[in-house]
């Protein structure tokens, strides 16, 4: 029974590591799908600017580049904000960080930057909570199981009194 216990264990445990990676695998690429979207936007709106200033120029205006293309700066700015936040949540998915200094993509628990030098800043220590919850959850269900097992057994003992009470 020890073993298949054991074999049952670690195809759970081989289930859940393929599942994290196949999550972590879907999430990565949706980022990276909106990140190009963000893109493709972002050069449009290059395009739109260019044909505003062409305007502009063909039209012998003058051009305020501050007035004209105000709108479309804005919606660059955020939409580059968007990818920036998006490709740190792929690095985090990856395990990487950005280094403060130079902004390059470093691993999670360099000490320091391979590109720089610059020492990286203590990890914040994770919280056990979720651990601590898990344990007295498996220690919950092993007392309910160990009480169902007696009930079960103290079942089968009265109606075994019963069957020899019939017999006699």
């Amino acid at each position: 029974m020890d073993f298949w216990n054991k074999l049952t264990k670690k195809a759970s445990e081989t289930y859940k590591g393929a599942s994290e990676k196949t999550n972590k695998i879907a999430k990565e690429t949706k980022l990276k799908l909106k990140i190009n979207e963000n893109k493709s936007k972002i050069n449009d709106l290059y395009k739109e600017i260019g044909k505003k200033i062409y305007q502009k120029h063909v039209a012998e205006e003058d051009v305020n580049v501050k007035e004209d293309i105000k709108e479309e700066i804005e919606k660059i700015d955020n939409l580059s904000q968007e990818i920036e936040d998006y490709e740190k949540q792929i690095w985090e998915l990856q395990d990487h960080k950005q280094c403060p200094k130079c902004k390059e993509k470093i691993k999670k628990e360099a000490t320091f930057c391979p590109s720089c030098g610059e020492k990286q800043p203590e990890p914040e220590p994770e919280e056990v909570l979720e651990a601590e919850v898990v344990e007295e959850n498996v220690d919950q269900v092993k007392e309910e199981k160990t009480e169902d097992a007696k009930e079960e057994a103290q079942e089968e003992t009265v109606e075994e009194n019963k069957e020899e009470n019939k017999e006699e």
